[in-house]
């Protein structure tokens, strides 16, 4: 994949590496505002904002009817991590598992690249990229140890919480696209899973990178102490929420 977006430390090596998925007829760019954020509240950091490898095949129709993960966007040679045409909540698990191999070998490879530890590693993204990200976490539990999920939602509800894993969601409140609603199940799901995890909702806002969620994903990830580093300095199970 190519990486329109590659800041390294301006000295030395990486302490920690940023990896960012663009939503669906989208592409890297446009996460540029998220990825300056980041560098700048961590600039030993390896911020990663990679292209996906497919250009659209339709542009998207918005499905106002909240359940179903219709994006709304017009194509114009934007790019698609998995196609949108005839997608059903049926079939959309498996367009999601399909993805998944190759984005988490590339992943892998970043790590080693840049000599960042899983530990190190933050996974996010933006709607069909944050989607990924809920999805990659899930099923390779330790591969990152945090994750921001902007304006995105399980597409298939997963059946054990990451242990290795905090999981940071973020969403608008008027989101008609992927609804907030989405990110709430996701929240009592891993709570009940007893699961890390944690929810800001910005009222009023879309299907957006709005610079409020921004701003909390920062102060998620400088003020979150993970539930494992809790637990391991208690020498406690894990609570029944958080």
């Amino acid at each position: 994949m190519q990486i329109p977006i590659e800041w390294l430390p301006a000295t030395g090596q990486p302490e920690q590496l940023i990896v960012l998925l663009h939503g669906w007829g989208s592409d890297a760019t446009a996460l540029a505002p998220l990825a300056q954020a980041l560098r700048q509240q961590f600039p030993q950091a390896a911020v990663l904002a990679p292209e996906a490898p497919n250009a659209c095949d339709r542009s998207g129709a918005l499905n106002a009817a909240a359940s179903k993960p219709a994006i709304a966007a017009a194509s114009g040679g934007r790019r698609q991590w998995y196609s949108i045409t005839g997608l059903t909540e049926a079939n959309w698990p498996d367009r999601v598992a399909g993805v998944l191999p190759a984005l988490q070998q590339w992943v892998q490879a970043q790590q080693q690249r840049l000599g960042v530890a899983p530990a190190a590693t933050c996974l996010g993204g933006f709607s069909q990229g944050a989607i990924l990200s809920l999805a990659l976490a899930s099923r390779h539990d330790g591969l990152c140890g945090r994750v921001l999920a902007f304006g995105g939602r399980y597409a298939e509800a997963p059946l054990a919480a990451p242990r290795h894993t905090s999981i940071h969601l973020f969403h608008g409140g008027a989101d008609r696209v992927i609804p907030a609603q989405g990110s709430r199940d996701a929240l009592e799901l891993l709570g009940a899973l007893q699961g890390d995890a944690t929810l800001d909702i910005a009222d009023g806002i879309g299907h957006e990178l709005h610079p409020v969620l921004i701003d909390c994903a920062l102060q998620r990830l400088t003020s979150h102490i993970p539930l494992r580093t809790w637990q391991a300095a208690m020498g406690a199970g894990p609570p029944t929420s958080h």
